[in-house]
């Protein structure tokens, strides 16, 4: 029974994350083309990629996955994402340009992926269900399992 309300409550998030018509990025996070731009150093190198997928129109859960997925990674990575090692992008699915990367992880609404390159490889960790389960309610706990998945990814 939890599960299915937990489900009806994700996908009532998602209904108004489109329904919202506040686009206004309020959190200074680059676009995933600025971000990209300034890391092309890092898409030869291993590393973790932190991407945060969203629509044009956001709802106030969707712009709490970003801002405090953005806290987490400046406040325990910022050393490594200078060096290009952990990488956050917020990529809006709306435009032309991020359509291959949204195909790619199948995204069509908000969401957030981490992914670890390493030695070639690529694996990944879908957090949408958790994100949205917890960057509002439960912030601290969002940003620790955050914080912890790409430790676990940096080793």
């Amino acid at each position: 029974m939890k599960r299915i309300l937990f489900l009806m409550s994700v996908c009532l998030m998602a209904a108004s994350c489109s329904l919202n018509s506040n686009s206004k990025n309020e959190t200074g996070i680059q676009s995933q083309q600025e971000a990209s731009s300034g890391n092309q150093h890092a898409t030869a190198q291993d590393r973790v990629e932190v991407l945060y997928f969203h629509g044009k129109q956001r709802c106030a859960t969707c712009m709490a996955i970003e801002s405090n997925t953005r806290e987490a990674m400046e406040a325990n990575f910022s050393e490594q994402m200078k060096k290009g090692n952990v990488v956050f992008r917020s990529i809006d699915i709306s435009k032309k340009e991020n359509e291959k990367i949204a195909e790619k992880y199948q995204v069509t609404w908000s969401s957030l992926f981490i992914v670890k390159y390493k030695d070639g490889q690529e694996s990944d960790e879908n957090m949408t269900k958790f994100a949205f389960g917890n960057a509002r309610k439960s912030p601290d706990t969002f940003k620790s399992e955050i914080v912890k998945t790409v430790q676990n990814m940096l080793k």
